[in-house]
């Protein structure tokens, strides 16, 4: 099902006490948000772009004083508009200004301009410290008006960063607080806003109570624009909890509005929510007039998402009404445009569509072709998704800790050791007593030492999991490329070829068959090749079954005769780091196998004892063994791969070899 997207207001407030806040919000699932809080208007709406240098020549001159505060504020919203690194510095320098000479006003104004500048460059992490910083300046003075706006722009800022609780929090704070200050038209755009992120978390009914409540708000003001476009959302929480006909009320009541103001983007969303609820109510006649309108909308204004969303429905429509043809027609057009301007909230809708079109024309290979794409396209964004902010959360708050807990220890080091040498040097005519001093310092340091030393340990730790963590998110990165590019290239190579076969001569056709077979097995060892570098079992179906595929992979390419045997492994639960962290310790160990012992037969054995709270790997060949002492002075990379990861668990290994007696290493690892 088509989810459409939708959109809020920008919420405009310039008068000559306040700031003035900017929100834009674009397609649902792919929310992107920019925030803008400036001055206010007195400080640059009237000054135009050729006054900076006029304005430059002034700063030599000016005392250290608010005017001078207004005027490095004035300058840097100039810069703004046009260069942003400028418009950052001179904020900046305004803000440390003011903090210097306690001015407060200018310090809100320039948090405001260096919000925006950080925000503008992408910087949403120092973006929202800058914000915090506006918050906590505001309670310091008790400035209920700027507390709200950095409130709601810290919000916004959150959001930036996939932290929605935090967001909703901030934003619930700041409604609170324009509540008590009778501000209705912010207000009003809060509750609309708070409706959007409602939605965009799944929480459909929620929307509907916080829409309902902007729009009572809303209606009392002049504000249209906002106004038009509270109940556009509206209508689509209402799709969202299937009732269609409030949704086409609230739909209809927004398109009055876009239409006497002529507001594009409502009247094009109008048609695409519309078309949502001929979809899910299989109306194809009705989906073909809407979505017909949405593209001529769309494409008018160059509304790239919205465009493909209106041709996914023209193409459902006419796949509905089964004209192949103009079904066919409009899913190619919306698949150049998604590739064009690389749409990838379309991309799933497409392949789906693509996938049922091939079904209907009786056409199962391409059909269950691009099921599997729409599949591994879901995979492969929750795998980058959860990788990403895996790695990203752990590395910065796991280091932050650690080395906060370093610089502590070695901080009381110090001052025990100062401690202790006043305690020498007040006894030095006791020697029984300054002995045990220096004993007891002596102990202590050696105390505080060790502790310094596991910390160090620690971090090491966490550095060797952070990279070992970054390279498995390379190996799902490199798995998705071979798989989605290498494999859907050579998959249409050899699509194209089958179609070529019934025009070939007959005494090309053994050649031919022959280079099929030949891609073919290209095909097979891409995918074998992409499997390796990310097994998909493993994150489907769990460790045993991972490590059962991967010997039957081992045993069926003939290289050496392996035999796997799982006990208690079917019904312990093992969460998936560890299991990615175990099926990457058997794979190097039986590849070490195959490449250095000459064995014949290799056994792989894992054992989970829920009593025990202990996961048991032993990986047995009889090859032609070694003297494990040896391994002190290996360089290579995989007996060092293998050592970190059971570090990282926390694990113990025991190999047993000797010449010519074979090997057998034992893993052991606490799952409790």
């Amino acid at each position: 099902m088509i989810s459409p997207p939708h959109f809020n207001n920008i919420i405009k407030k310039s008068d000559r006490n306040s700031p003035r806040i900017s929100l834009f919000l674009y397609p649902m699932r792919n929310i992107i948000f920019t925030i803008l809080l400036l001055a206010p208007a007195y400080y640059a709406s009237a000054q135009k772009l050729s006054g900076i240098d006029s304005l430059l020549q002034q700063l030599p001159a000016a005392k250290e004083d608010s005017n001078k505060a207004k005027l490095l504020i004035r300058i840097a919203n100039l810069y703004g508009e046009h260069d942003i690194k400028n418009s950052e510095k001179y904020c900046v320098l305004a803000n440390n200004l003011s903090r210097k000479i306690n001015y407060p006003e200018g310090m809100l104004h320039s948090y405001a301009g260096w919000s925006d500048a950080l925000k503008s460059e992408g910087l949403y992490d120092s973006c929202l410290a800058v914000n915090l910083e506006s918050v906590a300046y505001s309670r310091k003075i008790n400035n209920q008006l700027y507390l709200g706006y950095s409130l709601y722009n810290a919000g916004i800022s959150y959001i930036k960063l996939g932290q929605y609780e935090n967001a909703i929090g901030a934003i619930e704070e700041s409604r609170a607080i324009f509540e008590r200050l009778k501000d209705k038209v912010i207000e009003g755009n809060i509750y609309n806003f708070l409706q959007v992120l409602a939605t965009n978390m799944h929480q459909y009914r929620k929307a509907v109570g916080y829409g309902l409540k902007a729009i009572e708000i809303l209606q009392t003001g002049n504000d249209s624009e906002t106004l038009c476009q509270s109940y556009n959302n509206l209508g689509l929480s209402y799709i969202y909890v299937q009732s269609y006909d409030s949704a086409k009320y609230y739909l209809g009541k927004g398109y009055e509005i876009a239409q006497a103001s002529n507001i594009e983007l409502v009247k094009t969303t109008y048609n695409i929510n519309h078309g949502l609820i001929a979809l899910r109510l299989q109306t194809p006649d009705s989906l073909r007039y809407y979505a017909q309108n949405a593209l001529e909308l769309s494409h008018k204004n160059g509304m790239h998402e919205y465009e493909s969303l209106a041709l996914y429905g023209l193409a459902s429509a006419y796949l509905s009404k089964k004209d192949y043809a103009a079904a066919k027609l409009y899913a190619d057009s919306c698949k150049q445009l998604a590739d064009r301007y690389n749409l990838q909230q379309a991309k799933p809708l497409l392949y789906t569509l693509l996938s049922n079109y091939y079904f209907a024309v009786q056409n199962t290979r391409l059909g269950d072709y691009y099921s599997q794409q729409q599949e591994l396209l879901k995979d492969s964004i929750l795998n980058e998704s959860i990788t990403k902010n895996t790695i990203d959360i752990e590395k910065k708050y796991e280091t932050q800790r650690k080395d906060d807990q370093i610089r502590l220890q070695q901080s009381r080091l110090k001052q025990q050791a100062i401690l202790n040498y006043f305690l020498i040097a007040s006894a030095i005519g006791l020697a029984i007593i300054s002995m045990l001093s220096y004993r007891n310092y002596k102990s202590r340091q050696k105390l505080q030492q060790t502790k310094i030393e596991e910390l160090e340990r620690e971090r090491q730790l966490s550095a060797t999991e952070a990279v070992l963590k970054g390279e498995e998110q390379e190996r799902t990165r490199l798995a998705k490329e071979l798989h989605d590019g290498l494999g859907g290239m050579l998959s249409g190579i050899k699509y194209s070829f089958i179609n070529m076969k019934e025009t070939l001569p007959p005494e090309n056709t053994q050649a031919f068959e022959r280079n099929l077979d030949m891609l073919d097995t290209s095909i097979r060892e891409m995918r074998r090749v992409a499997h390796n570098l990310m097994p998909e079992i493993l994150i489907k179906y769990g460790l045993n079954a991972a490590l059962k595929e991967f010997c039957n992979e081992i045993s069926r390419s003939g290289v050496i005769a392996i035999v796997y045997q799982p006990m208690g492994l079917e019904k312990e639960n093992i969460d998936q780091s560890t299991s990615l962290a175990v099926y990457r310790i058997v794979q190097e160990l039986v590849h070490n196998v195959i490449k250095h012992a000459a064995a014949k037969t290799v056994l792989v054995q894992i054992h989970a004892s829920p009593q025990d709270g202990i996961l048991s790997v032993t990986v047995e060949d009889d090859g032609k063994g070694f003297t494990p002492a040896t391994l002190d002075n290996r360089s290579g990379i995989g007996w060092i791969n293998i050592q970190n990861r059971i570090d990282l668990l926390k694990g113990r290994v025991d190999i047993s070899s000797a010449p010519g007696g074979g090997t057998s290493v034992l893993v052991e690892i606490d799952i409790k």
